[in-house]
C-alpha cells in the first residue's frame, strides 16, 4: 500500500513518515510533496491509497484539492493533518471527514489508517470534503454526513425529527418520516448536536429536534410526543429543565 504526505513543513513530514514506517506494517512506500500542486502530480502518477493533506499551507490549502484533479483519481482516501480549533474541528466531524491533530498521537494515527484502509473506494471523498469546505466558509453548520450502506448521506438539522438510541446504534428519524440506523452509538450524535440548542436530550436513550415536539403530556410520570406519533420518555431529572425550555419556546 502506498500513501502521501503533502506538508509545508519538512520537520512534520519527516516526523509523520518516520512515525508510519516504523510502525505501520501495511504501509509499503511513503511519498511526500512540500505543497499542493506537487502532491497532485505524485497522485497522478503513483496512485496512492491514503493522502496525509495538510490543510494551511501557501498558495493552495489542502481543501483544494479536489480543485486540481479529475474524478478519476478520485480514488484515495483523505486524512487532513491540522492544528485546526475546536470550533472548525466540528465541521470535520459532522462532515465524517478524518482528521490528526497536531502533533500526531502514534495510537491515533494507526487507527486513522486502519479506518482508511476499510473505507477504500466507498466513502465519497469528493462529496465530503466538498460539504467540509462550506462548513468552514460559512462558519455555518447545518447539515450532518451519516454513514449508510452505500455511502454517505448528507442531512440538514433541520429535517432530524428525533434520534433514538439501539443499543451500540441511532436510530434516526426525519421529516419525510425516512428512517435510517446508523452504527454509531447516540453518544456521538449528543456531542456533535449537542451545542445545537434546536436539539435536546430528555432521557439517555433519545436526543430530539425541539421544533417537531407535538404535545406534552402530564400522564404517566410524563413524556412527549413527536410530530412522527414517537413516544419519548422524560428522566426525572430532566422534567423541570424541559418544561422551562418548552415554556421558553412559547
Amino acid at each position: 500500500m502506498t500513501v502521501l504526505i503533502i506538508d509545508d513543513e519538512p520537520k512534520a513530514r519527516r516526523l509523520l513518515k518516520l512515525l508510519i514506517e516504523e510502525n505501520c506494517s501495511k504501509i509499503e512506500t511513503v511519498f511526500t510533496a512540500e505543497d499542493l500542486l506537487s502532491g497532485i502530480e505524485i497522485i497522478k502518477k503513483e496512485a496512492p491509497q491514503i493522502v496525509f493533506l495538510d490543510i494551511e499551507m501557501p498558495e493552495h490549502s489542502g481543501l483544494e484539492i479536489l480543485d486540481f484533479i479529475d474524478k478519476e483519481h478520485h480514488n484515495f482516501e483523505v486524512i487532513f493533518t491540522t492544528a485546526y480549533s475546536e470550533y472548525a474541528i466540528q465541521a470535520f466531524e459532522l462532515s465524517a471527514i478524518d482528521y490528526l491533530l497536531k502533533p500526531i498521537r502514534l495510537d491515533k494515527l494507526q487507527l486513522a489508517i486502519e479506518k482508511a484502509i476499510l473505507s477504500l473506494g466507498k466513502s465519497q471523498i469528493n462529496i465530503k470534503i466538498e460539504e467540509l469546505r462550506k462548513s468552514l466558509n460559512n462558519l455555518n453548520f447545518k447539515k450532518i454526513a451519516l454513514p449508510i450502506a452505500d455511502g454517505i448521506k448528507f442531512v440538514n438539522f433541520e429535517d432530524i425529527v428525533m434520534l433514538k438510541a439501539d443499543g451500540m446504534y441511532t436510530n434516526i428519524s426525519l421529516q419525510s418520516k425516512d428512517e435510517i440506523l446508523i452504527s454509531k452509538p447516540l453518544k456521538h450524535f449528543v456531542e456533535l448536536l449537542g451545542a445545537n440548542s434546536t436539539f435536546y436530550k430528555p432521557h439517555r436513550s433519545y436526543l430530539i429536534n425541539l421544533k417537531y415536539i407535538q404535545e406534552y403530556s402530564k400522564k404517566d410520570g410524563g413524556y412527549i410526543v413527536m410530530d412522527n406519533n414517537e413516544t419519548v420518555s422524560i428522566s426525572k431529572d430532566k422534567k423541570e429543565e424541559f418544561l422551562a425550555i418548552v415554556q421558553s419556546i412559547g
